[in-house]
């Protein structure tokens, strides 16, 4: 008899997204390991990477940017940033305004 484990979702933030190639998605890992999930999709031939975050993993999304600008690739260029506020609903109910950056990346 074999036993099935509930499926269990992990909270990224992005509930309501379908799962894109080419995103990385920031949030509580070391900022080392989004910076090689970037190194990891341009080495599969992507053109361009796109790592997106909100609220306040923003700061380690600008920080994997320029960490792979400055030790992985010199050549990254920064196609476009994009900021903007979404409205989230609170455990209690209520709404929040919060932050959220998208900035793509290629050669």
């Amino acid at each position: 008899m074999s036993k099935t484990l509930p499926q269990t979702e992990v909270d990224d933030g992005f509930e309501d997204e379908e799962p894109a190639p080419n995103i990385v998605r920031i949030g509580k890992k070391p900022t080392m390991n989004y910076v090689v999930a970037c190194v990891t999709l341009f080495n599969t031939g992507l053109p361009e990477v796109m790592v997106r975050a909100r609220g306040q993993s923003i700061n380690k999304a600008v920080e994997t940017v320029e960490m792979l600008r400055r030790a992985f690739f010199k050549n990254v260029q920064i196609h476009l940033v994009d900021i903007g506020t979404e409205e989230v609903e609170r455990e209690d109910g209520s709404m929040a305004s919060l932050s959220t950056i998208e900035i793509t990346l290629g050669n």
